[in-house]
C-alpha cells in the first residue's frame, strides 16, 4: 500500500544482491542495533562526525534523534534520503544522499558505512552502484559527490574502482586535532560509461514529485 503522507517511504532501489529501503522507525531500530555491535577499529574513526564514540546507550539514542531530525528537515531543494542497507531481509548498514539548492546545483553526496561483521564482502560498491543509479537516473543528479579521510581505504578502493575524479583535498577536524579529507566527483557523462541495467527504482516517481524535481529537459 502506497504511503500517501510521506511518500519517501515507498521508495527502494533493488540490486541482485542487495535493497535500498527508506528509513522508517522500524528500519532505523535495525540500523542502530547493527551500529551498536561495531562499524569500525575503535582505534581509528572513519567518520567526519564521530557519532561511533559515544557509548551505549547514549549512541544508539543520538543515532534515532539524528534519523528523525532529518526526516522532518526534507524540503523540495535540501533534502538527506537515508536508507537502510538490505540483504536477504537482514538490515547490514545505511546509506545516505545528500543534496543542498538541488534545482540550480543538481549535484548529491553519498556517505555509508557497514556493520563490521558485513565488511570484506563487496557490498560497499554494490551499494554504491545503488545510490547513483538513484541519484542519476532517478532524480536527474548530474554529479555525484562523496568525501573520506586520507586513510579510509576501503572507502578510497570504492570510490576509485567506479571512476570517480579527484576533485581536492582540505584540512578538517578529527577527534579534534586537523587532518586531511579527499574530494571526488562523478559526472553524469561518466555515470552513462559505468551505469547497469540490473538496479531498479520503486516510488521513484512519487519520491520526484515530493521532492518537486523537474526533469533535465525542463531546466
Amino acid at each position: 500500500m502506497e504511503n500517501d503522507h510521506w511518500p519517501l517511504f515507498d521508495l527502494e532501489v533493488r540490486t541482485p544482491r542487495l535493497t535500498l529501503r527508506y528509513l522508517d522507525d522500524a528500519l532505523a531500530e535495525h540500523v542502530v542495533a547493527v551500529a551498536a555491535r561495531g562499524v569500525h577499529d575503535p582505534a581509528v574513526m572513519p567518520f567526519l562526525v564521530p557519532w561511533t564514540d559515544l557509548p551505549s546507550p547514549q549512541m544508539e539514542h543520538e543515532a534515532m534523534r539524528f534519523f528523525w531530525r532529518t526526516r522532518a528537515s526534507v524540503q523540495p531543494d535540501s533534502w538527506n534520503l537515508q536508507f537502510a542497507v538490505v540483504v536477504e531481509d537482514e538490515v547490514v548498514g545505511l546509506c545516505d544522499l545528500g543534496a543542498d539548492h538541488f534545482a540550480a546545483l543538481r549535484q548529491v553526496k553519498t556517505g555509508s558505512w557497514l556493520g563490521r561483521e558485513f565488511q570484506g564482502r563487496g557490498l560497499g560498491k554494490e551499494f554504491r552502484m545503488a545510490a547513483l543509479t538513484l541519484a542519476f537516473d532517478g532524480l536527474d543528479a548530474e554529479f555525484a559527490l562523496t568525501g573520506l579521510w586520507h586513510d579510509n581505504a576501503a572507502s578510497r578502493g570504492v570510490t576509485e574502482s567506479l571512476g570517480y575524479e579527484f576533485a581536492g583535498r582540505h584540512r578538517a577536524v578529527r577527534r579534534e586535532a586537523p587532518d586531511e579529507q579527499l574530494d571526488y566527483r562523478m559526472s553524469l557523462e561518466h555515470w552513462r560509461t559505468i551505469r547497469r541495467n540490473d538496479i531498479t527504482l520503486h516510488g521513484v516517481e512519487r519520491a520526484r514529485d515530493f521532492l518537486a524535481i523537474s526533469p533535465r529537459s525542463e531546466r
